[in-house]
């Protein structure tokens, strides 16, 4: 569905300059002043969940989080470890 909407520039040179990059992408006007109002609205939600984030990396390092790398090393060589001892287990049978 789509809805109108009149948007009014008090900055001249704000318009033009859109005006301009409308042209410049052969897309109507419209369609940018939608893409820059759905960025600016995914930013907030974005802002939104800073708090969020800064609290889980905070629990993490005050319980001893690890880097992923550290972890992924450890699984590959106990992986590898255990490959070892099966090739061990099935020469010895």
């Amino acid at each position: 569905m789509s809805r109108r909407m009149t948007v009014v520039f008090h900055d001249e040179d704000l318009y033009t300059y859109l005006k301009v990059e409308a042209a410049r992408r052969h897309k109507p006007a419209s369609d940018i002043i939608a893409e820059a109002v759905r960025e600016w609205l995914e930013s907030r939600e974005d802002a939104e969940l800073l708090p969020v984030i800064e609290a889980a990396r905070a629990e993490w390092q005050e319980k001893g989080g690890r880097p992923w790398a550290e972890v992924e090393q450890e699984l590959e060589e106990a992986v590898s470890r255990r490959e070892r001892e099966a090739e061990s287990k099935s020469v010895q049978a």
